[in-house]
C-alpha cells in the first residue's frame, strides 16, 4: 500500500498536502482508488465554494460504486483539477498525482488533527 510519509489523512481516505503558497492540495488515497476500482467519473466542487471540515464536497464514480468525498479541513475551494475530472482514470494511475482540488484553509492548524501516515496505515487495514 502506498502511504505517502508528508501527507495527512482523513478517516474517510483523502489526503492533504499543504504548500508553500499555504493551500491545501486535496485527493483520495492510493488505498481508496484501489477499493473504488476503475474510475470512471469526478464531480469536483465549485470554485469560490467554502466547505467544513468533513462536508461532502465532490463525488467519485467507479465502475463498482459512488463514494463522497469530504473536505479534510474546512476552507475555501479555490482550483479543481481539471484535468482529472477530463480523465477520471489518471486517479488509479497516481491517486497522489491527480489531485481533485486545492483549498485556502480558514486554519491551516487543523491539518493537525488529520492522520500521519502511520495512523493512515492502521486504518487502511482495517477497511
Amino acid at each position: 500500500m502506498n502511504i505517502p510519509a508528508d501527507l495527512k489523512y482523513a478517516q474517510s481516505h483523502e489526503w492533504a498536502r499543504l504548500a508553500d503558497d499555504g493551500l491545501v492540495t486535496v485527493g483520495i488515497s492510493d488505498h481508496a482508488q484501489e477499493a473504488l476500482g476503475d474510475i470512471v467519473y469526478l464531480e469536483l466542487p465549485q470554485v469560490g465554494r467554502k466547505v467544513k471540515a468533513g462536508e461532502e464536497c465532490a463525488v467519485v464514480e467507479s465502475v463498482k460504486a459512488a463514494s463522497d468525498i469530504y473536505a479534510p479541513i474546512a476552507g475555501e475551494v479555490v482550483a479543481v483539477n481539471q484535468a482529472a475530472a477530463d480523465a477520471p482514470e489518471s486517479v488509479n494511475q497516481d491517486a497522489y498525482a491527480a489531485w481533485l482540488f486545492r483549498l485556502k484553509p480558514d486554519n491551516a492548524a487543523d491539518l493537525d488533527k488529520l492522520l500521519d501516515a502511520d495512523a493512515y496505515a492502521k486504518v487502511a487495514a482495517e477497511d
